[in-house]
């Protein structure tokens, strides 16, 4: 640890780590009896609380005002202004409304204030055991101080971080913070300078659970200093990844701004000099132009599609806490991964069970008791095999741990691979607690590190003794002279055999456990160490794993067909990471990269490096987080996900984070934009699809509502340059653009994913909102909008009809060419004339009934006149509208059949 600029540690030169801890007591200054009071308070005053440091957010105000933060509605408020001068109140009005509604949904949409930081200081140990001035007392584990000592037991979070000076079996979890599977054994030894985080066993950290043991530790960091404090300060300076469609629609709306600027001015200008026009009178057509360019729906239409997204996801278990993540899901291109709860059960499972001369495969995973044990892919009844069934009844019977079911969900009241041991006698039909009754334990020894096995004594019977152990395979080969084989005979023990089946049992990623037993009673009443040096009869060799879910392999490989990159980052072993990465096809053929290498890349390095590995282990949180940047600066859109405390930096820097909901931290959850709450990681690719077809929905809105604007925006700029009366008045264009476009528009919010959607690569992160296609589809049907309206316009004054009996058949032909268009928006390029073109998606025939509905109120009722300037219609009129709207539609679908079945259309269509 060294010297920190805030002084909430003291400097050493040595990490802690790879101090013995008398050389940890000095340089802390520590006293057999603890600190003082006196010297603690001076410490606390020198080194502050422990705990971590806030950081104060934005206000609610503040979040509102940002929201009028965009261009266009700097356009929008603008001609706000300049028609209030010239007394246009009504026109002044509805410009209002309309930036007003679209920074409400603005703030709406952003949601509530990240929280990462809060869920993690809520992992702080409220109190801590300590002696001071010679007494065991309980203090807030906010005045622990450097130097102060730790009392820890099971069941203990550690207070600080801490230099263990005395260790009694102490076993840590230490999964939220490293990655690691398994509760982590302590010891006092020191360590070398540069090992990984989860090899660290001198120390306990912050924010860890002792599961078992007591120990003794030195606190030798408080506050921001800690593990958990560097984390919390990552996560403070991480901002949050807009994602690729807004950046999308920013860089959108701030061309379309420009270009809008551009040609109202150029019009202005020219219309006054140019042609003449009174300036009051040229403004207002300028107004009318901005107006009708602007798309003012696509705020309310874009935060209502994602919000059905949303909906959709939730029913499917993935709850999304940031609405654009919806649609950064599906233009995700990598994939990052934890290992430990993610792609795995975090659940330890008997794999793999070897006798003498049997290898017996075992199926079923995590602590649920559903399995069977099978022999060369044939399932077996393990009472058959005398081995075995001796081998389950040692797993049983020589274990502490006990086998829990909650609401139909099994857990382990103890250690996770003695939990194993017991799921894997009631595969073989054993139960438990009967078991235990038939076979009482009269003595035993526990597990410690030193003799590195477990021992008990039992006597089902008078005069029927018998000795259980469990340990690793070397110790208990010691304690062995002879094997049980297939028929339950004694043989000759074959230590070359069983050195073998443990090392190519290990070579599969699997933890091994010997089990042995022996017909004997201690030989002084109590089970002692001595009658464990010789006489015992080996029966199995164990191999478990955190198994992959089973759901996870298949949602690997949806995901590659997909096109997208999965990779693995894990504070685990590099050999397990292989192990488990080769079950899930994750970097097969390819090598692992430890966090040890990735520490000593620098960034250029990196990024070329980092597309061409699929597993990481031994990563810290810093390691994650660079790795994910790294995929970034190479252009990729990455979504990470994770459960522990240590994914939460790069789940909040992540285009998607996403966390496990079930057995995720809080710290994790709060710092993802989803939450899977089923901890599936299946549920991600189920999320990749849906957010595809979000995306297709918002493109197929966006080929829809341009048409739109375009269409309002020619009819101006014709009135502008022929010299003819305004067709549409700004009032007018507003109630299309925010009334009757959003109302139509909706209904493609509830399309149905397109057929192979899943079969698709991802869209490229830089891919543009308008492709060449999308403009030159934007043109078309906006110049057979705009020629169905001014036609009608013009024909109806030429008539002698009243300007406002004209402008509302102008304004109905636009309406009922977006209801014709809105059929035909259905499909981008397939045919919508047929029974699943036209009636496929009900949505779209109840929003063109509620638009008629509006067209009918806006050309009817008399407030709608005083306010818009619009006029009753006949039933000719009426025809003409119609008319106008079919020629939208055969127009569309016209363009649709050439570019399907041309060469040209082909080309123009290229990858949309």
């Amino acid at each position: 640890m060294t010297d920190s600029s805030d002084g909430s540690t003291p400097p050493t030169a040595t990490p802690w780590h790879s101090l013995p801890p008398p050389a940890v007591e000095q340089a802390l200054q520590a006293r057999p009896g603890g600190l003082t009071a006196a010297e603690a308070a001076r410490r606390l005053a020198e080194y502050g609380p422990n705990r971590l440091t806030q950081v104060r957010g934005r206000g609610v105000l503040m979040r509102f005002l940002h929201q009028f933060h965009n261009i266009l509605l700097y356009v929008m408020m603008g001609a706000a202004v300049v028609t209030a001068v010239l007394g246009h109140w009504i026109d002044t009005g509805v410009l209002l409304a309309a930036v007003i509604i679209n920074a409400a949904i603005g703030f709406v949409q952003e949601g509530k204030a990240e929280s990462a930081l809060d869920a993690i200081r809520a992992m702080l140990s409220p109190h801590a055991v300590v002696v001071r001035d010679g007494l065991r007392q309980e203090i807030d584990a906010a005045d622990l101080v450097p130097g102060d000592q730790v009392i820890l037991i099971s069941g203990d979070r550690v207070p600080a971080d801490l230099r263990l000076v005395e260790v009694k079996e102490l076993r840590v979890d230490e999964a939220a913070l490293t990655g690691e599977s398994l509760p982590v054994e302590k010891q006092t030894a020191p360590v070398a300078e540069d090992v990984a985080l989860g090899d660290r066993y001198g120390m306990a950290y912050s924010g860890t659970v002792v599961v078992f043991g007591q120990a003794r530790g030195l606190v030798v960091a408080t506050g921001m200093q800690t593990e958990l404090g560097r984390i919390n300060a990552l996560l403070a300076g991480i901002d949050n990844m807009t994602t690729p469609l807004l950046r999308q629609v920013d860089h959108f709306g701030r061309v379309l701004a420009l270009i809008i600027l551009a040609v109202s001015a150029l019009l202005f200008v020219g219309g006054v000099w140019g042609l003449g026009h009174p300036p009051s009178e040229m403004f207002m057509m300028v107004v009318a132009l901005a107006a009708s360019a602007i798309p003012e729906g696509l705020p309310a239409i874009m935060t209502v599609t994602l919000a059905l997204g949303v909906q959709r996801m939730a029913r499917r278990k993935a709850i999304v806490r940031r609405l654009p993540a919806v649609e950064a899901l599906g233009s995700v291109t990598v994939i990052c991964s934890d290992k430990t709860g993610t792609l795995t059960r975090n659940e330890m499972t008997v794999q793999r069970v070897i006798c003498a001369g049997l290898a017996i495969d075992v199926q079923g995973v995590g602590y649920a008791p559903q399995g069977y044990c099978q022999i060369d892919g044939q399932r077996i009844d393990p009472e058959r095999y005398p081995a075995l069934a001796m081998s389950a009844r040692a797993a049983v019977l020589c274990n502490d741990a006990l086998l829990r079911q909650d609401q139909q969900q099994w857990w382990v009241e103890g250690d996770p691979t003695e939990g194993a041991l017991l799921v894997l006698g009631a595969k073989a039909g054993l139960v438990d607690e009967t078991l235990r009754q038939a076979w009482p334990r009269l003595d035993g020894i526990p597990f410690e590190s030193e003799h590195r096995f477990m021992a008990t004594f039992h006597e089902p019977a008078p005069g029927q003794p018998w000795i259980f152990v469990k340990g690793a395979p070397e110790r208990v080969l010691e304690m062995c002279q002879a094997q049980m084989g297939p028929e339950g005979e004694e043989q000759a023990l074959d230590v070359d055999y069983w050195r073998r089946m443990a090392t190519d049992t290990a070579a599969k990623g699997l933890r091994l456990l010997a089990l042995a037993c022996r017909r004997a009673s201690p030989a002084t009443g109590s089970l002692a160490f001595a009658d464990m040096d010789a006489g015992f009869v080996l029966l199995a060799l164990v191999g478990m794993m955190d198994p992959p879910r089973t759901e996870a392999i298949a949602a690997v490989d949806d995901c590659h067909r997909a096109g997208i990159q999965v990779k693995m980052i894990t504070g685990d072993h590099a050999e397990t990471a292989r192990a488990i990465g080769a079950q899930l096809n994750i970097g097969v053929g390819k090598p692992v990269v430890t966090g040890a290498e990735v520490a000593l890349m620098d960034e250029r390095t990196l990024s070329e490096m980092v597309m061409s590995v699929d597993v990481f282990a031994r990563a810290s949180p810093e390691h994650k987080l660079r790795l994910v940047q790294a995929m970034q600066a190479q252009g990729q859109v990455v979504s990470m996900t994770g459960d522990g405390v240590n994914d939460a930096p790069a789940l909040k820097r992540a285009d998607v984070g996403v966390a496990m909901g079930n057995k995720g931290t809080e710290a994790a959850k709060e710092a993802a934009d989803v939450v899977l709450a089923d901890d599936n990681f299946a549920t991600i690719a189920v999320a990749v699809r849906e957010g595809r077809a979000v995306y297709d929905n918002l493109k197929k809105f966006v080929l829809f509502m341009l048409p739109t604007n375009g269409g309002e925006a020619l009819l101006v700029i014709a009135a502008i340059v022929f010299q003819l009366t305004l067709p549409l008045t700004p009032a007018q264009v507003l109630w299309i653009n925010l009334v009757t476009s959003s109302t139509l528009g909706l209904a493609l919010a509830f399309e149905p994913a397109e057929p192979g959607i899943m079969r698709q690569p991802p869209r490229p992160p830089g891919e543009p909102l308008l492709s060449g296609f999308f403009i030159w589809r934007v043109c078309l049907v906006s110049v057979l909008m705009m020629a169905g309206a001014l036609g009608l316009f013009l024909w109806e004054l030429s008539d002698g009809l009243a300007i406002e009996r004209a402008r509302t058949m102008a304004v109905n032909a636009v309406v009922m060419s977006e209801m014709f268009y809105l059929i035909s928006s259905r499909h981008i390029f397939a045919s919508v004339l047929n029974r699943e073109g036209l009636f496929g998606n009900r949505y779209v025939w109840l929003a063109i009934a509620v638009c008629l509905v509006l067209q009918l109120m806006y050309t009817y009722a008399p407030f709608m006149h005083l306010i818009f300037g619009s006029a009753p219609l006949g039933g000719r009129e009426w025809l003409d509208v119609l008319g106008a709207g079919l020629l939208v539609f055969l127009g569309a679908e016209l363009e649709k059949a050439v570019i399907r079945h041309t060469a040209w259309g082909r080309r123009l269509r290229g990858n949309n």
